[in-house]
């Protein structure tokens, strides 16, 4: 089926500075991954430590607080050992809008084990777990200061033993200020060298945020030099004040304000859809047929019979245009060609068609091979082959291995498009330039 979304109604939200009445922390620690055990030890520890210093601490695993009335209370959210994917869309955009209008991010330990698949939050948090050490993963390490002008930092000493996790990171954030190294020398299996970042602030996208490696096992939450370290990193991203009117992510629409359209259906595995300009929708199914709708005639035709294999789920995968369509014309198609017509050929290709958008043909004549991808054809199922643009590159992200999928259709108001993503296989990867 395919289907087109109307807005029904004009979006108009509230938007303006609140302040915050009474510091409040919410802690949350919902787990989609590895579970730790220190998770209820540090929910206490944040919990007297609020005592102790004068704000309240909600903690919470349930997503669905995750919403902009909720998290107005709040000067500070914590990611207690999270991991995995905990937030749902329209969650990361309020958690997004939250820190746009100047909320407080402190990651702990396995917040950086979190949202993979969302750069937003790995440069919030400020990297991403790439591994650590094994047999055993707890070690007695040497940490040592880096700044001692942040409030993380009173009474840390200039090395300090501790018998922790240390995480070796990926996808570091190269913009975050940090205070506190490990001495990879000091213990054994680290894979970053002597720039080994354990602690780090900065400021980001509105807001401030502080991540800690520390706190893998229940007694990291007992050590002093910690508990100071982390109160002090928890102090210094509090928001006394919170202003939506500068918060940029758009929130995600309710289902009501929305009417639907369905303007194909009786659709045999349909797989990709690209919107030409003019408005024409260019639709491919897996067995071969690619499909034109003209909402000017609010019909569909054939515009071309793809020679396809289709055992195994193979078939017409991808279908885009090229950024630069309205002048030169071109699609590209990701397919298993037919062993009937190209022979003892059977790499997937990924190629590009001249289409005449007045007759609403595919000329198959004009097809260059711009990419093939071998596979062997004796394994079920699931093939995949999305294919994407990127300003003037082309980008082809192929995956034609028997795997578990995951795909979701996301719709972002900020941008107005349905983007389709997720999808969980190894992939190939494939840039050319497409002029």
């Amino acid at each position: 089926m395919l289907v087109g979304l109307i807005a029904a109604v004009a979006l108009s939200y509230s938007v303006q500075a609140q302040t915050i009445t009474a510091k409040r922390v919410l802690v949350f620690s919902r787990t989609k991954g590895f579970r730790h055990q220190s998770i209820p030890t540090g929910q206490r520890t944040l919990m007297n430590l609020g005592k102790q210093n004068g704000f309240a601490v909600d903690t919470t695993e349930d997503a669905a607080k995750f919403t902009e009335a909720n998290l107005k209370q709040y000067s500070a959210v914590v990611f207690l050992s999270t991991t995995g994917d905990v937030l749902n869309d329209a969650q990361q955009i309020d958690f997004e809008r939250y820190i746009q209008s100047g909320g407080g991010y402190v990651g702990i330990h396995a917040a950086t084990d979190t949202e993979y698949d969302w750069p937003w939050y790995t440069k919030l948090a400020g990297a991403q777990f790439a591994s650590h050490p094994g047999n055993p993963n707890v070690q007695a390490g040497e940490a040592f200061a880096m700044n001692r002008s942040h409030a993380s930092m009173f009474g840390f000493p200039d090395r300090w033993t501790i018998k922790d996790e240390f995480y070796d990171f990926k996808n570091f954030n190269k913009a975050v200020n940090v205070l506190v190294k490990i001495d990879e020398k000091t213990y054994k299996d680290g894979k970053m060298g002597n720039d080994h970042p354990m602690s780090w602030y900065h400021d980001y996208d509105g807001g401030k945020a502080f991540y800690t490696n520390f706190g893998h096992p229940n007694e990291t939450f007992a050590e002093p030099v910690f508990l100071n370290h982390l109160l002090g990193g928890l102090q210094s991203v509090m928001a006394l004040k919170l202003d939506y009117t500068k918060a940029g992510s758009q929130p995600v629409p309710e289902e009501n304000r929305f009417e639907r359209e369905v303007l194909v259906s009786n659709l045999n595995e349909p797989t990709e859809l690209v919107v030409l300009p003019g408005g024409k929708v260019l639709f491919g199914e897996r067995k071969g047929l690619l499909k034109v709708y003209n909402p000017a005639s609010k019909k569909t035709k054939i515009v071309a019979q793809m020679p396809v294999y289709t055992k195994f789920e193979y078939g017409l995968m991808g279908v885009n245009a090229d950024p630069n369509f309205a002048a030169n014309k071109r699609i590209f198609l990701y397919y298993s060609p037919d062993a009937a017509v190209f022979g003892a050929d059977t790499a997937q290709h990924l190629s590009q068609f001249t289409y005449d958008d007045v007759q609403d043909v595919l000329l198959m004549a004009t097809e260059k091979v711009l990419l093939r991808v071998p596979v062997k054809r004796t394994d079920c199922c699931h093939t995949g082959g999305s294919i994407g643009t990127r300003k003037e590159t082309f980008t082809s992200r192929l995956a034609t291995i028997p795997t578990r999928l995951s795909q979701r259709a996301i719709h972002r108001p900020i941008t107005g498009k349905v983007v389709r993503a997720g999808m969980r296989c190894v992939k190939y990867f494939a840039l050319f330039n497409s002029a």
